[in-house]
């Protein structure tokens, strides 16, 4: 039992370390690869002249939920459709890796929220520091959601698995000790 619960702890870990390339890759790069010499340029270039990540910060979006109104507004075109769910579906899988990876699955609501909003706000500022994307606080908003939807995911399936599998063997084990004593 101990090497079947070893096992997928590493099963587990190795698909988190897959999930987190991919995650990193798509969002940070757009699915195209950036040379490590492109990325220490920018970052040289950014952090000897700050004047280019305050205007990196001002082309951002600032302002909670702008971006998320204006994608609400416009989602019968694809990028705002995708901006708006990519974001939250994106994250939800971060949330779930959580609770696996977490001892006993004992992470809270907080402990989730906190994660998935510092790990988002690390990509945000990547996007930044690299000038390979735009700074969103919206992005940081439907990152964060779409952890906890993932926790919540988890939290549910976790209490209609006890309530139907765990109550139903109980049931049934009573069931099997009134039938024992009757005879």
């Amino acid at each position: 039992m101990k090497i079947i619960k070893l096992m997928n702890k590493i099963f587990v870990s190795a698909l988190f370390v897959f999930y987190m390339y991919a995650l990193i890759r798509v969002i940070l790069f757009k699915f195209r690869w950036r040379d490590l010499s492109f990325l220490w340029y920018q970052l040289q270039t950014n952090l000897r002249n700050p004047v280019n990540l305050i205007n990196e910060l001002k082309m951002g979006n600032l302002i909670p939920f702008k971006t998320i109104s204006i994608n609400i507004q416009s989602l019968s075109s694809w990028p705002d459709f995708s901006n708006l769910v990519g974001n939250i579906v994106a994250f939800i899988p971060f949330g779930m890796f959580l609770v696996f990876l977490s001892k006993n699955r004992g992470i809270s609501f907080i402990g989730v929220f906190i994660s998935s909003l510092s790990f988002s706000l690390c990509i945000e500022s990547f996007q930044v520091i690299f000038s390979i994307g735009i700074f969103d606080v919206d992005d940081l908003i439907l990152n964060t959601s779409g952890g906890l939807l993932g926790y919540c995911a988890i939290k549910l399936c976790d209490k209609v698995y006890n309530k139907l599998i765990v109550n139903t063997t109980s049931r049934v084990q009573d069931r099997e000790i009134v039938d024992k004593q009757e005879f």
